[in-house]
């Protein structure tokens, strides 16, 4: 369905990564599984090998100037082998919008090609132990101004790469007096062999397993001025620009765990016999899987129109508030699409589908992660009517728009309208 509202570019760049997730090894899964891949760095080298990470980046820098639509195409089919690597694959992204829009040509020239190369893989430092939702009221992560550059103290927490990525995109307060408080945060450059970083804890996690989740610890780490990523106290601009393909390619690779959900347990529904016909032939099953089938085919069409959105945006055709709203409306909506379609393959497939014999039981367990991950539910639902609200509230909103209250018979009982 999604392929009619694709150019032929975004079209030939699906297929393109389809046929590269299809030829992943199998054996790459299951031993993350297994836990016996605690980072999968084969999987990210065969990615950028395959000239498939960071396709939306300059071509001078190993991108392939791609749409938002065609990137978020492309994460769509990783969501195929699950939300872990999804995840993992959208970390390219994710970081390497931070650098492409605010690093200096010498930061894009190491860090974003070195993304796009596979020679260096990037992380987010974001989560703080007192933080949570709540990520810049209760940041606790400082830099300090010393000599040349900065001293970084403090410690991050659920970092995806914690224990395998090269770098980390870090945010930390420069200015704790700030009011609000986001107007005295910055983001800095920190490499993993830094003096003063250290891996604290690595998390025993439900699903998602193999991501190398850790929390990680600064020490007096001595950052220098050229880390720095944009200006001074200008951090939270970095951190609401990357927020666009966070949640864009969370939503995205969503669409492809549900899908992947769905064909498993319409296959089996194909050949499974129960009362003398196939479970396909129930409608108990049959409805459960047309049900799923249109929840992902609208979440589709949403995570769609919120990345052309995105490409608006960057076309000056749209507002940053507009398109906040529609990425954290898609975001929302997938992963919660993705678990309602991940539970009903669960029931079609029964028994069976609790036990390690097919890829179900693992989908459900990681898609839980997605209604937390990048910002939970609620959050997204904060954004929306926040952003809503705003959009209604300009004073030229109502033009050219019906007055709909002139519509009710009572519309001129003035005295009933009481608003305090």
């Amino acid at each position: 369905m999604e392929d009619i509202l694709l150019s032929e570019d975004e079209r030939a760049m699906k297929v393109e990564a389809r046929r590269f997730v299809r030829d992943v090894p199998h054996d790459l899964i299951r031993d993350l599984e297994a836990e016996k891949v605690a980072f999968p760095r084969s999987f990210l080298d065969l990615a950028a090998g395959a000239g498939l990470v960071g396709l939306r980046f300059p071509a001078r820098y190993g991108g392939r100037e791609a749409s938002w639509v065609g990137d978020m195409a492309a994460v769509e089919e990783m969501g195929r082998l699950g939300f872990t690597l999804s995840c993992m694959y959208s970390l390219g992204t994710i970081v390497g919008e931070a650098i492409h829009r605010f690093g200096t040509p010498a930061q894009k020239e190491t860090y974003l090609r070195g993304i796009t190369s596979g020679k260096r893989y990037g992380a987010e430092a974001i989560t703080e132990p007192s933080g949570g939702s709540d990520l810049f009221g209760m940041m606790r992560t400082t830099a300090r101004r010393h000599g040349g550059g900065f001293v970084l103290n403090g410690q991050k927490r659920f970092i995806v790469g914690g224990q395998g990525a090269d770098f980390f995109v870090v945010y930390a307060l420069t200015d704790p007096a700030a009011r609000p408080r986001t107007k005295g945060v910055s983001a800095f450059l920190v490499d993993r062999d830094a003096p003063g970083l250290r891996v604290e804890t690595m998390y025993g996690l439900m699903g998602n397993k193999g991501g190398g989740t850790a929390r990680i610890a600064f020490k007096d780490l001595a950052v220098p001025e050229d880390h720095l990523v944009g200006e001074e106290n200008r951090g939270y601009d970095v951190f609401t620009r990357m927020m666009v393909p966070e949640r864009l390619t969370t939503a995205s690779g969503s669409l492809g765990v549900a899908a992947a959900a769905i064909e498993v347990a319409a296959n089996y529904a194909l050949r499974r016999e129960s009362f003398g016909a196939k479970l396909m032939e129930h409608e108990g099953v049959s409805f459960r899987v047309a049900e799923s089938l249109t929840a992902i085919a609208h979440a589709t069409a949403l995570a769609y129109t919120a990345s052309r959105a995105a490409d608006a945006l960057e076309a000056g055709k749209a507002s940053p508030s507009y398109v906040r709203k529609l990425v954290s409306m898609a975001k929302l909506n997938s992963t919660e699409v993705m678990w309602e379609a991940v539970n009903n393959a669960m029931q079609v497939l029964g028994g069976i589908g609790y036990t390690t014999v097919y890829p179900v039981e693992r989908l459900l367990r990681d898609s839980r992660l997605g209604m937390i991950w990048t910002g939970t539910s609620e959050v997204m639902k904060l954004i929306i009517q926040h952003e809503y609200v705003k959009e209604i509230s300009q004073p030229d909103f109502a033009k050219d728009k019906r007055n709909l209250e002139l519509d009710a018979p009572g519309f001129d009982l003035v005295e009933e309208k009481v608003f305090s």
